[in-house]
């Protein structure tokens, strides 16, 4: 589950960097002459960012992270000892289930847009563009309303986590439980905000261990190496945005799988493949979802 989260709050790193990576007019060949690719336009690659951007919208995000949790964990608390005090068991699986249906349907709807190329994508990618050629705008401020964007995304999946930690703990004391949830938030927070950080930095890595003279072994090894990471790292950030999409319906599916008594039962009885029963109840569940909010939007424009 918590590798899951990873992957979601790293796809979803890469996808907000972009957009500051077209807003700040980068140009794509950050390494000139070594990156062939325009990664400025990738839709999910984060080597098209200026370098003096990358590491501070990483920290901007960590810090919202930091203080989604100093909200998430008292209230996860409060609910706690409510459920606990007034016998309502339902309230935090409900809530759970809400979240999980939230990601399978963030994850449907990727993928719709992604084959479907739908106006609301084409729009966003005008939108991103006209801000570019708008020199009254400011880009500084559509900057932070993308690190706002990450931030709530942070929000639900620390929200998951949290819950989650604290079913393991539910039978504990209110001090025991605070240490654990505390200390978890600490230890996610950190790495995976520091392994994002590092994972965006690779081609510079990359890049410095190319340009290091001189003809010892070590060195040219060093330069293979830098060549290597800078021609990998596309492929890493493509690879990171298809497991993150792949994480939405392994995450939410399991979280509604596992408080269904019915598909709970199908996921057990199937073993190992039950990984495989949690992405079809996410994937099916998303496209409901989606279904539901298409029909109620196209009625309430046909009423208006």
């Amino acid at each position: 589950m918590a590798g899951g989260s990873l992957l979601l709050l790293l796809d979803d790193i890469t996808t907000m960097l972009d957009d500051v990576s077209v807003m700040t007019k980068v140009a794509a060949k950050k390494t000139a002459g070594v990156l062939g690719d325009d990664l400025a336009l990738n839709a999910q690659q984060v080597a098209g960012v200026d370098a003096s951007r990358e590491l501070p919208v990483v920290w901007a995000v960590a810090k919202g992270s930091f203080i989604n949790k100093l909200i998430l964990v008292p209230t996860a608390l409060l609910l706690s000892f409510l459920s606990a005090k007034f016998g309502i068991n339902w309230l935090i699986p409900s809530l759970l289930m809400i979240g999980g249906a939230y990601l399978c349907f963030e994850g449907f709807e990727k993928i719709w847009h992604k084959f479907f190329h739908s106006k609301a994508d084409v729009a966003h990618t005008k939108e991103i563009h006209a801000a570019m050629q708008d020199e009254k705008q400011d880009l500084a401020l559509l900057e932070r309303d993308k690190i706002k964007g990450a931030i709530r995304t942070d929000f639900i999946l620390s929200a998951e986590i949290i819950v989650i930690a604290l079913g393991t703990v539910a039978t504990k004391t209110l001090a025991e439980q605070s240490g654990v949830l505390a200390g978890i938030s600490i230890i996610m927070t950190v790495g995976v905000y520091g392994l994002v950080g590092l994972i965006v930095k690779l081609d510079d890595i990359g890049l410095w261990l190319m340009l290091k003279q001189g003809g010892s072994v070590l060195k040219q090894i060093g330069r293979k190496i830098g060549l290597g990471l800078i021609n990998g790292t596309p492929y890493l950030m493509r690879f990171l945005s298809i497991a993150g999409t792949a994480a939405m319906f392994l995450v939410g599916g399991s979280i509604i799988a596992h408080n269904i008594g019915a598909l709970h039962h199908i996921g057990e009885s199937l073993g190992a493949w039950s990984y495989a029963f949690d992405g079809l109840v996410g994937v099916a569940v998303g496209a409901l979802v989606l279904l539901l909010l298409s029909t109620f939007n196209k009625l309430k424009s046909s009423s208006a």
